[in-house]
């Protein structure tokens, strides 16, 4: 918001662009949860096609699209994304953008901080991970999508070397667990739970508003 000086007024407001940030489609729901917790008109969303995470050719690109709309509007762009295949070269661009990302390859880890993360990895190496959205298009994303549903003997060639499946969740909801559960006995893996919350999302757009609250300035 910009608060127009008014004669005899002692100081202004100097506006800071709005932020928008521009995720992946997974992300959706959870960004907007948060996003209704941040002060009025802090951020607004937009994303890229959650399908791309088959196509990270076109998520570099995609992104750079969407940071030339961002700032042509007067936005601030930020990146809720994990680097998700490109090679590196996702941050390579938005370093020489000057354009914040939450830190982290992935989601995964990005929900349930580095710390758990590396203890689940370091727990069982095999792990196939769900969040809330995964476990809701199972039958699309896996099934279907890695052509399961049609030649289920692809599953010995895709997890072959996965031991369970870890439903990592963003809310607590027993329909998606028993989903999730589903899921770990058609893919014929272990199941296991981990309650995440919105993981370091939270916090991650909690202190970039901050870090930009207007300054006040002397006249």
């Amino acid at each position: 918001m910009t608060v127009n000086k008014r004669p005899g007024d002692a100081s202004e407001s100097i506006a800071t662009p709005r932020l928008r940030l521009i995720a992946c489609g997974a992300l959706a729901r959870e960004l907007l949860a948060i996003i209704n917790q941040l002060p009025p008109d802090a951020a607004e969303l937009t994303c890229l096609p959650a399908a791309w995470h088959n196509h990270p050719e076109k998520i570099v690109p995609g992104i750079k699209s969407k940071v030339k709309a961002a700032r042509k509007a007067g936005f601030t762009p930020v990146v809720i994304s994990g680097d998700c295949g490109t090679g590196g070269q996702l941050d390579a661009f938005l370093d020489e953008e000057n354009i914040a990302r939450i830190p982290g390859p992935h989601c995964y880890q990005s929900f349930m901080g580095q710390a758990d993360f590396d203890a689940a990895m370091d727990q069982e190496l095999g792990t196939f991970f769900l969040t809330d959205y995964m476990v809701r298009h199972f039958e699309r994303i896996v099934m279907k999508g890695m052509g399961l549903r049609d030649h289920p003997h692809l599953r010995d060639i895709y997890f072959a070397h996965y031991k369970r499946v870890l439903y990592i969740a963003q809310t607590d909801d027993a329909a998606l667990v028993e989903k999730a559960r589903q899921a770990a006995t058609t893919l014929q893996l272990d199941y296991d739970y981990h309650y995440t919350g919105y993981g370091d999302y939270t916090a991650f757009l909690n202190n970039l508003c901050r870090r930009r609250q207007p300054s006040v300035a002397a006249s």
